[in-house]
Formats: C-alpha cells, structure tokens, sequence
C-alpha cells in the first residue's frame, strides 16, 4: 500500500547469528558419526569373535557374541541400524540447537581497575559492600576469565562480593602483536607482578592470590617471587606432577601441536581450534554424550541455559602465544619441567617448597582435565597448605549445583581469615 494512510509492517527482530561451536566443529560432527557409524561396520566382526578385546573384557564380549548368535541375525542388524540412526538424529539435533539457542551472556563488567595491553583487571568489590578482604584471581591463559563470572546465577566473583569481600579478576583477553611475543616469564615475571601491584596499591596492605587451573600454578610462581605482597596463596585445581597418573597421554599432548611448529612463528600463536582439538582428546565421546542430552531438555530450562552458557564459554576459547605454547606443551606436558624442579621463571626455578605464606588446595576428585594425584603434588610439596578435595570436576568446582557448599563458602571463609 502507498500513500499518507499506508501502512509499515512492523520489522521482524534479528535473528541470532548461529555459533560457531562446538569448536572445531568439523571434528565432533566426523567423531559423532564415525562412532555410531562403527557399530553397523563392527557388527560382523562382533558375530565371528575376530574383535581385539581388552582382557578384562573378553568375558562380557563372549558372552554377548553367544547372545547374538541366538537372534535372527538380519532383524538383529536391522535393529542396530535403527539405533545408530536415532542416536546419529538425536547428537545432531543437540548440536543444532544449541547453534541457534537464544540465550547470550549480557552481564555488564564491573569497573576496571587497571589495564596494561590486552589485559584487563576488573574490581569486583564494586558490586558488594566490600568490608572484607581484598583478593585478586589468576584464570588460565589458554580459557576466558569469565568462568568465574559466568552467568547471574553462576558467579564465584559477585557471590564473594555479596559476602562481602573485594575480589579483583584478571581479564588476560585476546593476545594482540605485543602478546604474540611473550613467554610465560613475561606473563608472570612482568604483567601479573603489575596487576598486584595496581591491587596492593589499591588497597594498601598484601592480598591473598587465588589461581584456576593453569593460572594456579601462575599465581604459584608469582608467590615465590613476591612475598611480601601475596599474603595467602589460592590453589583451585592445579596441576603440578603432569606424568603422575599418565605420563604417555601427557607427552602425547606434548606431542600433538609438534606438526603445528613451523607455523607457530609464522601465526605466533596456537589456534583456538587446534587447542580444542587438543582438549577433546580428553573424552573423544563427550560431545556425543552432552549433545544427546542436551537434545532432550526443554530449551527453556534451567538446565538448558546452564548447558548453553557454559558450552558458550568452552568455544569462547583465547589462542595460546607461540611462547607461552611452547613453554607449557613441551615444557610441563612433555618434560614435566614442574615436578622436576626445571621450570624456570626469569631464570630462577619455582619451588613451592620455598612459599612460607597460608595456602589452600582445592582438588577436585572428579577432575579429568588436571588428574586429582597431579595437583596433590603440588600440595604436598608446600609445607604450609592445606587440601580440600571435593566430589566435583573441574569446571563443576565453580559451576555446578554443589560448587557453593564444596567450593565457595570454605573458599569464601579461609579468605575471610587469611587476609
């Protein structure tokens, strides 16, 4: 219609843009389908007992090749085919979904205290009364810092500052030309040494240092080289021993990017999707097995947005600087530098046995990523700590249902008393 009375349809609201991940998307979806695709070809073998089993196996396996003898054989094969073909819909269903979900994290980010390239170190204390200690949290390098702060109902941040503590979080963000030249001494040695300085500055006495995962043992070596502005040493899954419980899947990792080598120099760092790669050869399964379930949930639950919120922050990834790579994969995974006592930060060796300050250990026992028995090296290697190890894993420490009672609060109170 045209004229003065004409009538102008109202404009539809954008629709989000689908995710990318699950990241490298290209292998979870060949993963998903070359398993289930496998029972189907598996199936003759299975049937003839020319399958390699492992020894504790053969008994079950046995046992079910005479079970299947006994059934019509082409019903029976038909009925598999059935059942990859509902579980192969179902995987991708989960993936589909979780691409076009609606839901995007919109906290807005407390004030910034201080920034220095990339980096950025956010003052959580703003948010709460801020009467108690101040304590500053080290993430990892290779993830986002907003697992800590991941969602209005999932914050270990403003949940300690509604308690009210000052926590400090540093944001590392995405490395740019001056990160790409950096090692881990100038993470640690130069741009964490800054971030505590602008905190004790702030605050005016020591601050307690609390390290997640790779940022542990980050805030372990910054310990070590200033005592006398870390008062109490923070420890949430961190690995120390990494041949502990298995030395070849370690230096496998090692191992992995050693292919990507020659273009490290050229990119300067490693990839997200390669790192993800990385880490999906943790649990080859496991995207078969969330997205499946994921597939089945309302998507407007609970359950559902807190799936979408925390799968949104695993493909929010930060690629690693080609130093820092190199450092950390051939370095810690491949020499296991840490517990040899050879890992060296400016020159100078870390030694945990040297801290004299309180320390806390959180191990999870459900930990896949950093094996229990790795981080309780690091524990038992430091006089003064002590360990708490609760039934979670590793992102569940600070994300899942029990993580408030397992995690939080005796975090919460042993900062209360050490700062």
């Amino acid at each position: 219609m045209t004229g003065d009375n004409a009538t102008i349809p109202p404009q539809a609201a954008p629709r989000p843009v689908p995710r990318l991940g699950p990241r490298p998307l290209a292998l979870h979806l060949a993963t998903v389908a070359a398993t289930l695709l496998s029972s189907s070809a598996a199936l003759p073998h299975l049937r003839n007992g020319s399958l390699p089993w492992k020894p504790h196996l053969r008994e079950r396996a046995e046992d079910l090749r005479r079970r299947i003898a006994a059934t019509d054989g082409d019903a029976f094969a038909q009925a598999v085919d059935r059942e990859v073909r509902r579980q192969l819909s179902l995987a991708l269903t989960g993936i589909e979904r979780y691409r076009h979900h609606p839901y995007r994290r919109d906290l807005p980010d407390p004030p910034v205290l201080w920034t220095e390239g990339a980096s950025r170190l956010l003052d959580y204390g703003a948010l709460g009364p801020a009467t108690g200690a101040p304590v500053l949290f080290v993430p990892s390098l290779v993830n986002r810092h907003y697992i800590l702060d991941l969602s209005a109902r999932k914050s270990l941040m403003r949940w300690l500052a509604a308690q009210g503590l000052r926590p400090f979080l540093i944001d590392w963000g995405m490395p740019g030309p001056l990160e790409r030249r950096y090692s881990l001494t100038d993470y640690i040695a130069g741009r964490l040494e800054r971030a505590l300085a602008a905190v004790v500055e702030a605050v005016g006495r020591p601050v307690p240092v609390v390290g997640y995962c790779m940022g542990g043992l980050l805030a372990t070596a910054l310990a070590q080289r200033r005592p006398k502005e870390v008062a109490a040493l923070g420890l949430l899954a961190t690995p120390w021993d990494f041949h502990a419980e298995d030395a070849g899947m370690a230096r496998r990792a090692a191992s992995f990017f050693q292919p990507f080598g020659p273009l490290l120099d050229a990119w300067g760092e490693l990839p997200v999707d390669v790192l993800q790669g990385l880490f999906a050869q943790l649990d080859p399964l496991l995207a078969l097995k969330k997205f499946s379930q994921f597939a089945r949930m309302d998507p407007d639950s609970r359950a559902a947005l807190a799936f979408v919120s925390l799968e949104d922050w695993l493909n929010d990834g930060v690629p690693l600087v080609a130093g820092v790579a190199r450092d950390t994969l051939a370095g810690w995974y491949g020499r296991n530098d840490t517990a040899r006592g050879a890992w060296l930060v400016a020159g100078q060796p870390v030694e945990p046995a040297r801290l004299r300050m309180p320390v806390l250990a959180l191990i999870p026992e459900r930990d896949r990523i950093v094996p229990p028995s790795s981080a309780v090296a690091l524990a038992r290697s430091i006089d003064s700590a002590q360990m708490i190890r609760p039934p979670l894993g590793h992102i569940g420490m600070v994300v899942s249902a029990g993580a408030e009672t397992g995690v939080w609060r005796p975090l919460a109170e042993w900062l209360s008393a050490a700062g």
